[in-house]
């Protein structure tokens, strides 16, 4: 996800919603863009058809692409998969909303967290090098100054 916050400032929020589209909110959640374009072309379907099944969907993409871009949607909240149809969910605004304000006031608090008993089966130990060079093997060079040779007296 990729997320420019300053893009969705005050100020930049009122051009931006002057007019809206799709590539913009594509490109929150991919920033390839194939990724982005495929992500694109499955939200413009269930716009247009309100409800979208699987068996409706152009022969643009496969099918199994567009089930992997509408399952993201629903992954992420911007759609809602029942009776085998694909369509908005009227619930995104508020628990974006309430993120934010929930990351903004962990921030605010005092209080520091103890990773070791948040992530208690987390993977703790220093990850094992997988190859390249050790920081001992790289040798650093001094670039040799073009000019007079100064010789020592």
């Amino acid at each position: 996800m990729a997320i420019r916050y300053w893009e969705f400032e005050d100020a930049a929020l009122k051009e931006k919603l002057k007019s809206p589209n799709v590539r913009e909110i594509a490109k929150i959640y991919f920033d390839n863009e194939t990724k982005a374009y495929r992500f694109s072309k499955a939200l413009n379907e269930v716009k247009v058809h309100k409800e979208l099944r699987l068996k409706d969907c152009s022969d643009d993409l496969p099918i199994a692409t567009w089930k992997r871009y509408l399952d993201f949607g629903v992954t992420v909240g911007i759609l809602k998969h029942e009776n085998n149809a694909y369509s908005f969910t009227d619930r995104y605004t508020r628990p974006l909303k309430n993120i934010s304000v929930y990351i903004k006031s962990w921030m605010e608090t005092e209080k520091q967290d103890d990773l070791g008993i948040l992530f208690a089966t987390a993977n703790t130990e220093n990850q094992k090098k997988r190859g390249g060079r050790r920081a001992s093997q790289i040798v650093t060079e001094v670039p040799a100054v073009p000019g007079p040779a100064v010789q020592p007296s």
